[in-house]
């Protein structure tokens, strides 16, 4: 038998053994026990603990495939998240002397020539690798992480597995295919992959080493490149207290809800300023120095947000503050993918009920990674699956505010990251965040106006091969025309603030040029349509009032 079907095999066995042989069946697994499998909604789903259980029997794969969905609401309910969250990334130490030749391996010669020591006991082993305490020759205290040997092809082998049974269930099982199985698959594939490659990790670290070279507030380590390769990585060893350790804390004289601020800010700046954060901020990820200053380590696991997704979160978050579902609905579509139809009024109604537990509080009084969730549950429930960076930024709220509260219950995240979000929003009214919407919208209509003849041409094919009914009511046309007339106006009123803009434009550089002794004419033509335009807008806004004007008075 291959390596491959053994470890089918063994993955098959381990899912039955802990009470999942209709994951088994959907799988198509069951030919490698030997037993056939039942139809799958015939057969009770096991206990989240066993699911947990099984995935920790499974390997490092599996348990870091765990520990990620543990992180997405968007995808598993509330008991399997919590289970999952206790999956431990731990394993037995590699021998030293493998270690060792790793190490010379990857450095080109014996560890001494490398290093003035090195520590053969780990500080900490992991399922992918494990930390060995180090000194550089100049006295520079480090840690090195050095990754398992064979733990590479193990993984690689687990993922490919891992996506040809995604594919199988998908085909098999319809809830597979409605949550997107294949493409949950693919991009943990990717996250994983991206954390087996400590040279990656070592970018992200000088990449926030910059983000906070003039920050007080964080302590970034230094790499060293000259013992770092895609199989180890050497960091500068940060020492504290853990951010845990109440006891210790007090005992230095650290102000536990400054420091609780403190990581806060940190957060915020990485979330709101860089778009670029730490995606696993569990406690042991963070030193507390005597000064209150944090040591941050571990950088294998990042998410970014673009302009575009900041954009987005704007509007959801403009939805939140006014209470709005319907543009809640929108804005959580325009954010995610959806594995299936959308009921949208279905969907507002949820958001409506979820707006209504938390309306009229103060930001200080909502529970913000409980708010969260609950977005989150309807999320799921509603087949909407978020990105990948927006689900680790959910899980990076969660986790900080459960920091934070332990380091004083009385503190409230929201409350301390308020600031941040409406420095975000007033930003995006800039004028050049508006300017650079105008040209992504421009871009967006260039290619609309590419595609619209052959999306035409195929309408109509359809049409005229009689696979098309129409049934409409009039009073189903009338919002619809209602939501047409509302959107030309829209287009009529960012044409015209374009065109006001350039006409103002023009009369201050008229103005300029008359003061220092040029002539300088204005377009007449173009003042001219934008006193037409703007008429027009006023008219047609006007319109709807004048007309139940008349009716009510006959």
């Amino acid at each position: 038998m291959s390596g491959r079907s053994h470890r089918e095999r063994q993955i098959a066995e381990v899912l039955a053994r802990h009470g999942m042989s209709h994951l088994v069946g959907v799988l198509g697994l069951e030919r490698l026990r030997g037993v056939a499998g039942r139809a799958p909604q015939q057969e009770p789903y096991s206990s989240p603990r066993e699911l947990r259980l099984a995935l920790e029997e499974l390997g490092p794969t599996f348990i870091k495939l765990g520990q990620i969905v543990s992180t997405r609401g968007d995808l598993l309910g509330p008991e399997y998240r919590s289970e999952l969250a206790k999956l431990q990334d731990a394993g037995p130490s590699v021998p030293g002397a493998e270690i060792r030749a790793v190490v010379e391996r990857e450095v080109g010669g014996d560890v001494e020539g490398a290093f003035a020591s090195f520590e053969p006991e780990p500080l900490a082993a992991a399922s992918i690798g494990q930390a060995h305490a180090a000194t550089l020759h100049d006295g520079t205290e480090v840690v090195v992480k050095i990754r398992r040997p064979g733990v590479v092809e193990e993984v690689q082998q687990d993922l490919e597995i891992l996506q040809n049974l995604a594919a199988r269930a998908a085909r098999l099982w319809e809830p597979a295919a409605q949550l997107d199985l294949v493409g949950v698959t693919e991009e943990f594939a990717r996250q994983l992959r991206a954390e087996l490659d400590y040279l990656a990790e070592g970018r992200n670290a000088e990449r926030f080493a910059r983000n906070f070279a003039d920050q007080p507030d964080a302590q970034i380590p230094r790499v060293f490149w000259e013992t770092t390769t895609s199989r180890i990585i050497t960091l500068e060893r940060m020492r504290g207290m853990k951010v845990t350790d109440f006891a210790a804390l007090e005992g230095a004289g650290v102000d536990r809800r400054a420091l609780a601020e403190r990581a806060t800010r940190i957060t915020a700046k990485m979330v709101f300023d860089d778009g670029f954060f730490h995606a696993d901020p569990h406690p042991g990820n963070f030193f507390v120095q005597p000064t209150g200053r944090l040591g941050i380590i571990d950088f294998g696991m990042v998410g970014t947000l673009d302009d575009r997704m900041r954009e987005r979160l704007g509007t959801l978050l403009v939805a939140v503050m006014r209470d709005d579902p319907d543009r809640m609905a929108g804005a959580l579509i325009a954010l995610g993918t959806s594995t299936g139809p959308v009921d949208r009024a279905r969907l507002r109604d949820d958001l409506a009920g979820l707006t209504a537990r938390y309306g009229g509080r103060a930001v200080g009084e909502v529970e913000l990674g409980a708010a969260i969730a609950a977005l989150m549950d309807v999320v799921r429930r509603h087949r909407l699956r978020v990105p990948r960076d927006l689900a680790l930024l959910v899980k990076v709220i969660a986790m900080e505010e459960g920091v934070a509260q332990q380091l004083d219950p009385d503190f409230r995240i929201g409350e301390a990251l308020a600031p941040y979000a409406r420095r975000q929003l007033l930003a995006q009214l800039a004028p050049t965040a508006l300017g650079q919407r105008l040209e992504r919208l421009g871009i967006d209509l260039a290619e609309l106006a590419g595609d619209l003849p052959e999306q035409l041409r195929r309408a109509l094919e359809v049409v005229a091969g009689g696979g098309f009914e129409v049934h409409l009511r009039a009073a189903e046309l009338e919002p619809l025309m209602a939501r047409a007339e509302r959107l030309g106006n829209r287009i009529a009123v960012s044409v015209l603030a374009a065109a006001i803009i350039d006409g103002l434009a023009e009369l201050a550089a008229a103005e300029r040029a008359s003061r220092n002794g040029r002539a300088r004419g204005t377009r007449p033509g173009r003042l001219a349509a934008v006193g037409a335009l703007g008429a027009y807008v006023a008219l047609r806004s006007a319109a709807p009032a004048l007309a139940r004007r008349r009716s009510s008075s006959r």
